[in-house]
């Protein structure tokens, strides 16, 4: 049987040489275009998008609206917002439907991926490598012990709560005053 210590052990060794390979100026690129977006727009499918609701939630905790691409009350995009787009391999058709549709608007689209030669280089106006093993089977990408992409997946979650801290770090939030923020119909 597996050893639950050691299995623990080489996903956080995983996660940890992904995120110390991520580079500082594209997440402070990144984080710029957030916090000057009138709204975040986030698009993404299967587990991706699980962690891009994620990161939607947490920066509508620091006061940021935040909109899944598709929910039922998604507003117009503008040439005032942002829309993160998370593929790792860059080549996802509805991700590049939709970023192709927010570049008619003239917003601004960010790409997170593990692949900066996709298609979705031609919509993006910035990117953020998360260096993992994506569907693609790239040189230069870190291997995972783990099943498909689920690294990215992780490490996507985890550059979302990243951004976060820094975000409140920036800006000297006072981490109890963010309940105001917080669901409160539970």
């Amino acid at each position: 049987m597996a050893d639950y210590r050691e299995v623990t052990q080489e996903i956080t060794q995983e996660l940890t040489r992904t995120l110390s390979n991520i580079s500082t100026h594209e997440v402070e690129q990144l984080t710029a275009e957030i916090q000057k977006a009138e709204k975040v727009f986030f698009v993404g499918v299967g587990r991706v998008l699980l962690s891009l609701k994620s990161i939607a939630k947490r920066l509508a905790h620091l006061g940021i609206k935040t909109y899944i691409v598709g929910q039922i009350t998604e507003p117009a995009i503008t040439e005032k917002d942002l829309l993160i787009v998370g593929s790792g391999s860059g080549e996802t058709a509805f991700p590049l439907i939709i970023a192709k549709k927010a570049k008619q608007f003239n917003a601004t689209v960010a790409h997170i991926g593990g692949n900066p030669q996709s298609s979705m280089r031609d919509y993006a106006d910035l990117f953020v490598k998360i260096p993992v093993s994506t569907k693609l089977q790239l040189p230069g990408e870190i291997p995972s012990v783990q099943p498909m992409t689920s690294l990215f997946e992780q490490s996507l979650l985890i550059l979302g709560d990243t951004i976060a801290l820094l975000m409140v770090r920036e800006k000297e939030m006072d981490m109890h005053a963010l309940w105001k923020y917080h669901a409160n119909l539970e």
